[in-house]
């Protein structure tokens, strides 16, 4: 529906207590999530060292030493006629950068700006973790319908093994058609243990979303009778959907730093300017250290620099980063194309899955009441064997198709949420607590 907003819990409308279960024990269990948490807290604590250039630096020192002076050269010794003796010096030391181009800003800027990225990176590391956890259960529900249709086809083909077994005692067939009924029977039953292997496969998969150890398989099992297709699907607008996925907005931020990593890049080519102020005290004894002017010392100091000739290595710097914003700037269009697309695949994959399903159920219908009329008619002599096997064979192709159609309606649901941004900003948990503290700890 037209602008109907997003769950945060977008999984809830399949209305299956055993996904949502999954679901909350792979969010609590997977380490993709707390490997882009930290890598979130990493980012904003790049951005409050990067705010303490702003600010003057004071250091402080204390340097004791013990000396000896050369009597043998021209400097006197120390008024005691001592030529050994200590000295302490203490003093402390204020180092200031003024921003006077706004090269620490912009710096400081693009560090935001990747926090910003990093923050929507977790956040797609969360949409991509619940919808394969949705998508690992709709394939094992997916399997699951194609072994029990297919020991429901070995099953038809056991009865009518039976029904041709019975009349080549009465004489009615010949034994050909036996053997052939049993090469059918035989070929249906081979289809069972590649499946079989597949379903492991998929719970082993699924076992490692939750953050386990194959060993640690989970007690939940689906089945497409357990899952419930949304009532009302989302559709969002163009503009909207730009603000809703996590990779447009990661790009767009990307885009951002690189905007700011030009302004640094120009900085750096003007003047720079640094101001000194060191003070302390300086005397061959401890209690003096600071007893009076005459073991003060102080200096004030400015300085500014230039680059006059570099081979043009700050020219190169800017035009680089002038080139990567050109390329952030490509990448972010590239995505928002991609996100679009991804969304109109994702809508006409649900209409193409609707009529596949109701075609295929149809087809289910015909191919079962043309396998019993087939049957009654073989019991009765009126048809040979060969129009069993084509019976069998037309039903076992409907069984699949509509097992199949039902889960890709299902899978594609599931694509069309993701597509749609997962309803991160509409989501309450405590992931998203942590997120929301991780984006701005002060």
């Amino acid at each position: 529906m037209q602008g109907l907003d997003i769950p945060g819990q977008w999984w809830t409308l399949f209305r299956s207590p055993a996904l949502n279960a999954l679901v909350e024990q792979a969010i609590a269990a997977n380490p993709t999530l707390p490997a882009a948490q930290a890598a979130l807290r990493q980012a904003w604590e790049n951005v409050y060292a990067g705010e303490g250039a702003l600010f003057p630096s004071v250091t402080a020192g204390f340097s004791p030493s013990r000396n000896k002076t050369a009597t043998g050269a021209v400097t006197p010794v120390a008024a005691s006629g001592n030529p050994y003796y200590s000295l302490s010096t203490a003093q402390v030391t204020v180092l200031y950068t003024p921003d006077v181009f706004g090269g620490t800003r912009r710096q400081i800027e693009s560090l935001v700006a990747t926090a910003e990225s990093q923050r929507f990176e977790l956040e797609a590391a969360y949409l991509t973790l619940t919808s394969n956890v949705v998508a690992a259960a709709v394939q094992e529900a997916s399997l699951r319908g194609q072994i029990a249709a297919t020991e429901e086809i070995v099953k038809t083909d056991s009865e009518g093994l039976d029904i041709l077994r019975r009349q080549l005692q009465l004489g009615q067939v010949a034994g050909a058609d036996v053997a052939a009924q049993q090469a059918a029977l035989a070929q249906a039953q081979a289809m069972l243990p590649p499946l079989q292997k597949q379903l492991a496969v998929e719970r082993d998969m699924l076992t490692a979303l939750l953050g386990r150890f194959p060993s640690q398989e989970p007690a939940e099992k689906f089945d497409l009778a357990s899952l419930r297709l949304p009532r009302d699907l989302p559709v969002s607008l163009p503009s909207k959907l730009v603000e809703q996925r996590p990779d447009v907005r990661s790009a767009e931020a990307q885009m951002h730093a690189a905007s700011a990593e030009i302004g640094v890049a120009v900085a750096n080519r003007l003047p720079q300017f640094t101001l000194t102020a060191n003070g302390g005290g300086q005397s061959i004894t401890m209690a003096q250290l600071f007893a009076g002017p005459g073991t003060a010392f102080w200096t004030l100091a400015g300085n500014v620099t230039q680059t006059v000739f570099d081979a043009g290595t700050l020219l190169h710097k800017q035009r680089a980063a002038e080139a990567a914003f050109d390329q952030a700037a490509a990448q972010y269009r590239s995505t928002v194309i991609a996100a679009l697309q991804n969304v109109a695949d994702s809508l006409r994959a649900l209409q193409s899955d609707a009529d596949a399903l109701s075609a295929a159920a149809a087809a289910q219908q015909a191919a079962s009441a043309s396998l019993e009329i087939t049957r009654r008619q073989l019991q009765l002599g009126a048809v040979n064997y060969l129009s069993l096997l084509t019976a069998e064979s037309a039903y076992q192709q409907a069984l699949n198709s509509v097992v199949q159609a039902q889960a890709s309606r299902y899978s594609d649901t599931a694509a069309l949420f993701q597509a749609l941004g997962g309803g991160w900003w509409n989501r309450a948990d405590s992931s998203r607590q942590e997120t929301a503290a991780a984006a701005d700890p002060r």
